[in-house]
């Protein structure tokens, strides 16, 4: 440990270098001059959600008008769309459709097109079956939805421009640095990592699929508990790539926080198809052989997880015979797609996403934010978080500055 470390003490730590860490520091670094330090676990920022999603700037057609979700959602993508811009990041405004396909589907698809416009989205498209085909010719549907204001990125050049951005404004990232405890002193919170020990006046809690460790860690009961659920891609092969031309979505199950296995069109290159979402027995369970006796343990332990299982097993079970079936997972999108063949895809990658779930055993739909004495914890940054990291970023910024000017300076 570099003995000059122990003397340094920042103003506000936060902990986590995903995509909503580094655009809240962004967010602190532009609105008040402080000593800030971001801590982050792994050797490189956007290691786990953020980096492992499917690239989607979503438009807001999903949430329900006035929740966090949405209002972040519509004025975060913009926010987005002008930073790629100004950044030079590479993004495609190319917007998507939604397919309904069959009867049973139709009430949730107007549903969707109420909420969109509900949420301001201009130009919103009803689709015939004829009309889908004037925008993806290889999708089958009865009835659709066009949303110009779906966009694609990659959230990982994203939170790399964040970052740069951090450290132009004097802002510090050091990698590498688990946070491994806490102890208190009259004036500072210590911090002990992997690799440094740091004192800071205030924190910011970003962990993402850690987050209600680090609340714990912190002496702050989150109540709730992360669960993973891993959500698994196949990619099209290179001479199939042309049966899709932008974003091909199926119309949501409104019980699950799940959009269901969709087609991607990837700003790097490639076609995604999925994901499914199937429980993960490790956080950072990316491959199904990932297995954590403490993450599992914890879970069995949570009586909110027990009440989840029994409301959703049905779900779950079918989620887990799609993951190792391959034949199940084209069923799945020849629903949308009919002619796409097992022959026309291989396997992609996969993200683990961090649900929080209730004591009760709800799933938490929102944003989840908890303040606390000198320390505010993001407990459920849930998708479009990456989409609306830099209002989500701004919210979480006022709130500490507001917290921290009151209890520090």
């Amino acid at each position: 440990m570099d003995k000059s470390q122990l003397n340094q003490t920042y103003d506000i730590t936060i902990i986590g270098g995903g995509i909503v860490g580094t655009a809240t520091a962004l967010s602190i670094l532009k609105e008040e001059k402080v000593k800030l330090l971001l801590l982050e676990s792994e050797s490189s920022l956007a290691a786990h959600q953020t980096g492992n999603n499917s690239g989607v700037i979503h438009s807001g057609l999903y949430y329900k008008p006035g929740s966090l979700k949405a209002t972040n959602c519509t004025t975060g993508r913009e926010m987005m769309y002008t930073f790629c811009e100004e950044n030079k990041v590479q993004f495609d405004r190319c917007g998507k459709i939604v397919v309904a396909t069959n009867k049973e589907e139709i009430p949730a698809l107007n549903m969707l097109e109420e909420r969109g416009r509900s949420n301001g989205l201009i130009g919103i498209r009803r689709l015939s079956a004829s009309e889908i085909k004037e925008y993806e010719p290889h999708a089958s549907g009865i009835d659709g939805l066009f949303v110009p204001q779906t966009g694609i990125v990659d959230y990982v050049a994203v939170t790399n421009k964040y970052a740069d951005l951090i450290r132009n404004n004097g802002g510090e990232i050091k990698l590498s640095s688990k946070l491994i405890s806490v102890k208190r002193d009259v004036k500072d919170l210590i911090l002990f990592t992997e690799h440094g020990e740091y004192r800071t006046k205030f924190v910011v809690n970003c962990a993402g699929l850690q987050s209600d460790r680090i609340a714990t860690m912190f002496g702050v009961d989150p109540q709730l508990q992360i669960i993973p659920f891993r959500g698994e891609y196949y990619k099209l092969k290179k001479e199939k790539q042309y049966l899709v031309k932008n974003l091909i979505y199926p119309v949501p199950d409104p019980q699950f926080p799940f959009l269901g296995v969709h087609f991607t069109r990837m700003i790097n290159g490639g076609v995604e198809a999925g994901p499914n979402a199937v429980l993960a027995f490790k956080r950072e369970g990316y491959k199904k052989t990932d297995f954590s006796f403490r993450d599992i343990l914890e879970m069995k332990l949570y009586p909110g997880f027990w009440k989840m299982a029994a409301k959703y097993y049905k779900m779950g079970f079918q989620e887990f015979r799609r993951s190792f079936s391959k034949e199940l997972f084209v069923k799945s999108l020849q629903k949308l797609i009919p002619e796409i063949q097992d022959d026309d895809i291989e396997v992609g990658g996969a993200g683990v996403r961090a649900q929080a779930l209730e004591r009760d055993g709800r799933l938490v739909d929102d944003f989840r934010i908890v303040e606390a004495e000198r320390m505010v914890h993001v407990l459920n940054a849930p998708s479009p978080a990456a989409t609306a990291s830099l209002s989500i970023g701004k919210t979480i910024s006022e709130m500490v500055i507001n917290r921290f000017n009151e209890e520090v300076k």
